[in-house]
């Protein structure tokens, strides 16, 4: 069985990969003997694992394998890493996990067993990562992958290598950086572009199926993922779908989780709920309110869906406020902490207060506020406290 395996892992790897390596890869410390990499469907994560097989010597040290290919539920990845290991085996990568049930149990056998054996696995669906993180957490180091950056999206784009800044940089030194930035490349005239469909590396292999192959990737997360890691009732998914929509369709102030729960047929309890699963399953994102310094946890302030590209298959005309606001949650949250202020839009690690806005975005919500920022839209370059939301794209 172990041969089949290796055969089918050697056509794999035998495959053309993508040159271009995202932030990730140059992060992750490939000399841990068990990682994981998780993130939303089409994040390139399955791309890193083969990129990195590339730089392995030995087709008979590395195995590659996909979590619910018939061979591997057959056997089983316990057996598997054994009869692996046995013929010398160095790296074992294990691709979609969370499709095993109970895979948690497996990897802990697999590593207090076999001292001499890299196990490397990914997982298409962060919600069922996060469920057995607990059981890993002392054994697997864990990395969650992002959608494509705008400044990664560029560099696809473009070909310019391009450097990456921290908030502090950005709120500091962004009339700088944003000159050098634009010496090189006009990024204006590529952000409506990747608001619409440049969140996933996938869009490289052409842009007329994008939008399709989002649909249905979204919809397997639904449809499928949900359902078989949490006591979801499938006549619920109908539910989950709509609310989808409802949020999309509105601005983030305007939801109103009565009218929310009425559209749905939930109750308030089940309707949070739901949406904790949604924002595990990179679907939407939700900010709790500040106030006084303590985060109010008991209901969300403000939803999004997770990206900009999402509104291109869950409503047809979103509102040019709500494109705004979701491309800077999307792009900061990553790195920091995003919370809903009592003045601005969002306030960043409990220091930094932002309101987002066009181009003629005044600061009189945020006057008198310490360390506030105006981020604008069709902005090139800005100067004192505001800055161009382009320039968020480039926190990683």
């Amino acid at each position: 069985m172990i041969e089949q395996l290796l055969i089918l892992s050697n056509q794999i790897k035998s495959q053309k990969v993508p040159e271009y390596k995202r932030f990730l890869y140059e992060e992750i410390d490939f000399k841990e003997r068990l990682i994981g990499l998780i993130g939303s469907r089409g994040a390139g994560k399955t791309t890193i694992l083969l990129q990195y097989l590339k730089n392995q010597t030995s087709d008979k040290e590395t195995l590659y394998i996909i979590a619910d290919h018939p061979a591997v539920i057959l056997q089983g990845l316990f057996s598997i890493a054994d009869d692996f290991q046995k013929l010398g085996g160095k790296v074992l990568i294990i691709d979609e996990i969370h499709k095993i049930k109970n895979f948690e149990i497996d990897l802990k056998l697999i590593y207090d067993s076999f001292f001499e054996l890299q196990v490397i696995f990914t997982g298409s669906s962060a919600v069922a990562i996060d469920n057995a993180k607990a059981d890993l957490s002392r054994r697997a180091i864990i990395y969650k992958l992002p959608v494509l950056s705008f400044r990664e999206f560029l560099e696809l784009e473009t070909g310019e290598k391009l450097d990456s800044y921290t908030l502090e940089e950005i709120v500091l030194n962004h009339s700088q950086i944003a000159s050098a930035i634009l010496s090189k490349i006009k990024p204006l005239a590529f952000l409506a572009e990747y608001l619409k469909s440049g969140a996933y590396p996938y869009y490289k292999d052409g842009k007329g199926s994008y939008i399709q192959k989002l649909l249905s990737s979204s919809m397997q997360v639904l449809e499928t993922d949900l359902p078989a890691i949490y006591t979801i009732d499938h006549d619920k998914i109908n539910a989950l779908k709509k609310m989808i929509v409802m949020l999309c369709q509105s601005e983030p102030f305007d939801i109103n989780i009565s009218k929310l729960c009425g559209a749905v047929e939930l109750n308030q309890r089940t309707l949070y709920k739901y949406l904790g699963i949604l924002q595990a399953a990179g679907l939407i994102r939700i900010l709790g309110a500040k106030s006084n310094g303590v985060s109010i946890i008991s209901k969300p302030e403000k939803l999004y869906l997770d990206n900009t590209n999402l509104f291109s298959i869950f409503c047809d005309t979103p509102k040019d406020g709500t494109i705004r606001e979701t491309f800077f949650a999307s792009l900061t949250s990553y790195k920091h902490t995003l919370n809903y202020p009592k003045n601005g839009d969002f306030i960043v690690d409990d220091k930094y207060t932002f309101e987002v806005g066009g181009s003629g975005k005044s600061d009189t919500q945020i006057k008198n506020i310490e360390n506030s920022f105006i981020v604008s839209d069709n902005l090139e370059i800005g100067a004192f406290n505001k800055i161009p939301l382009w320039l968020f794209g480039f926190l990683y």
